[in-house]
């Protein structure tokens, strides 16, 4: 049985920092891309930012690409989302998603897996 369990979430000041971690039980993170996304209310759940199974490859929505930071433990089997300078507009829960494929994966659609998100809150 695969589970995502995410954590790391909270409220913190404009500018501020917060790690989220994923950790997966039931697949193995090398042998998939794994993805973050978020969702705030009254919106779509969005691509954030993901790491591609295999070739150690990443990739980034444009709304984070220099201040968010995904990476990997593999001995751990987790996911890590650094996330730094945090505005109020990245206020949303963040999900942490899953899929066999070493294709660069983007669309919430092409995920199998999908924790149960952790909240996000920046104060201005």
């Amino acid at each position: 049985q695969v589970q995502l369990v995410e954590s790391g979430g909270g409220l913190v000041q404009d500018g501020g920092s917060l790690r989220l971690s994923c950790r997966a039980s039931g697949v193995t993170i090398s042998s998939y891309t794994m993805g973050w996304f978020r969702q705030a209310p009254g919106k779509e759940r969005e691509f954030v930012a993901a790491i591609s199974r295999g070739v150690l490859r990443t990739y980034y929505a444009d709304s984070v690409k220099g201040r968010f930071t995904i990476s990997r433990d593999m001995n751990k089997n987790t996911v890590f989302l650094q996330m730094n300078s945090l505005k109020p507009e990245d206020t949303a829960v963040y999900y942490c998603a899953a899929v066999a494929s070493g294709l660069r994966s983007t669309e919430p659609r092409q995920y199998n897996y999908w924790g149960r998100g952790t909240q996000v809150t920046v104060s201005s």
